[in-house]
């Protein structure tokens, strides 16, 4: 890979690992506003999701390591919206895991031809992240609904 071909490869990973960071800090505070008589499956999934957002930013973190570069001390944007409905944080987690498969179909488009350890490592994630927002998909469908959820 090519000098320029490996500092985007870098940039987009840690573009990659503070969108992840985030990702932890917003799972986890969701899993602390549930209430309702969900709450104990809800706050443990959201846990989860907090777990391997963490496990992905590390990941991450190692390939940029890997290629020489430095990992970035910084974190994804963290937005509160004040809106605290299981639908609403739902729905912004729909909005997060999105932006994540954007991040790493961009790293795919930026390896491809160039690298197959970061090529399969942008598929696995993008497999992982596709799951990930169908999982959210379906669980903003009404019960019996059988058609994908679309925000309004």
């Amino acid at each position: 890979m090519d000098a320029m071909k490996k500092q985007a490869a870098i940039d987009a990973l840690n573009h990659i690992m503070e969108l992840e960071l985030a990702g932890v800090v917003r799972y986890t505070h969701y899993s602390l506003m549930v209430y309702g008589y969900n709450r104990i499956p809800i706050v443990s999934w959201l846990k989860g999701n907090a777990d391997e957002s963490l496990a992905h930013a590390h990941k991450a973190g190692e390939l940029v390591t890997l290629l020489g570069g430095h990992p970035s001390l910084k974190i994804g944007a963290l937005l509160e919206t004040e809106q605290h409905d299981i639908g609403d944080i739902l729905r912004e987690s729909l909005d997060l895991e999105t932006t994540a498969l954007s991040a790493y179909y961009a790293l795919l488009k930026i390896v491809e031809g160039n690298s197959v350890l970061l090529e399969e490592y942008a598929r696995e994630m993008i497999v992982a992240e596709e799951l990930h927002l169908d999982e959210v998909n379906k669980m903003l469908r009404r019960p019996g609904a059988i058609e994908v959820f679309a925000a309004n």
